[in-house]
């Protein structure tokens, strides 16, 4: 769309997605994207309702995970 109204990226517009699917590398130009750890996050989450489930009273348990910035020609 942006080269339809005569915009070139990333000379003119920088444009960064976030989750790094498949199609950010399949755009023209390839999108610099942010990627999340989602395979790490899933197994995480899965732990911590297994230990809610063995102790509904335990405290609240708050995890980060470190996102990935993936340059590509977008910016």
């Amino acid at each position: 769309m942006l080269r339809e109204h005569g915009r070139r990226v990333p000379e003119d517009v920088a444009v960064v997605g976030f989750d790094d699917s498949s199609a950010a590398s399949a755009c023209r130009p390839p999108l610099t994207t942010v990627r999340q750890p989602v395979e790490d996050m899933a197994a995480e989450m899965a732990g911590l309702l297994l230990d809610r489930l063995a102790a509904p009273d335990g405290p609240a348990t708050s995890v980060i995970f470190e996102p990935v910035l993936v340059v590509r020609d977008s910016a």
